[in-house]
């Protein structure tokens, strides 16, 4: 699920983070919910927002703008938030907290185009190429590796990457 298929037309979950147009591959959103209550997770990375109940299972929150390292948003548009409900091979769900959520878009693979040099290199490691729009830019979220967060400098592993879902779901057993 990590590179788009480039002999079959994209579908692609267009949202909005910070003014900037992300896609996020359809086959991976499972449902888009509005704003709802999200608990703290003790000792999480800063990207994890917490968790919510999502009919009786328990998702990890992603705050995408702190995931890509922006601003958050003004005080006044917090209420205003959604989140994409993704879920990944193993069956794990994860809440993107997105600005915004557009429309399906199904775009043709001769209109995908590599991702920019020109792009930072921490939002290059998370997008898959990009689509020109009628009057944006469209960047491919590589779910997979948005989803693999450094871990917190805590105990002895300072350094080492692990999944979300370890560190939010199950707590840091370093």
């Amino acid at each position: 699920m990590n590179a788009l298929n480039p002999t079959t037309e994209a579908g692609l979950v267009s949202v909005q983070i910070g003014g900037q147009t992300f896609g996020v591959p359809v086959l991976e959103v499972q449902d888009v919910i509005a704003q709802t209550a999200i608990n703290r997770v003790p000792l999480a990375p800063p990207e994890i927002a917490g968790s919510l109940n999502l009919r009786g299972r328990i998702v990890t929150a992603i705050d995408m703008r702190r995931r890509l390292g922006l601003p958050p948003q003004a005080e006044d548009q917090r209420a205003s938030g959604v989140s994409v409900i993704v879920e990944q091979a193993s069956g794990e769900l994860y809440a993107l907290m997105v600005d915004d959520v557009g429309d399906v878009l199904w775009l043709p693979p001769s209109a995908h185009e590599p991702t920019p040099p020109t792009l930072s290199p921490a939002w290059r490691d998370l997008c898959d190429g990009l689509y020109r729009l009628e009057d944006d830019l469209m960047l491919v979220l590589r779910t997979e590796t948005v989803l693999t967060l450094a871990s917190p400098p805590v105990g002895d592993t300072p350094n080492s990457t692990r999944r979300t879902a370890d560190l939010a779901t199950h707590g840091d057993r370093s």
